[in-house]
């Protein structure tokens, strides 16, 4: 997946694998926000990571605030994306 990277604003972590179309539905979802503030974000594979996938192995996808705050996880919780991103106006 690739990183999206604004000069400012927020992060979001979007944890899943590679072989995961919830994970990719999930990314696809959240590029789709409209009338959201400009995030980052920032993928990691739990697979690559001993401590995330201790953590959210069969949760993926997990989406995450830039401090490790749970937002959602399977499906995208939009209200609660759109709730944290506001924070950001």
């Amino acid at each position: 997946m690739q990183e999206i990277s604004p000069s400012q604003g927020p992060v979001l972590m979007l944890v899943g694998r590679s072989y995961c179309h919830l994970c990719d539905d999930m990314r696809e979802a959240l590029l789709a926000l409209s009338g959201v503030p400009e995030f980052a974000l920032h993928y990691a594979d739990v697979d690559h990571d001993e401590a995330l996938l201790a953590k959210y192995d069969e949760l993926v996808p997990v989406l995450l605030t830039g401090d490790g705050v749970e937002l959602c996880h399977y499906h995208l919780n939009e209200g609660k994306v759109r709730e944290y991103l506001s924070r950001f106006e």
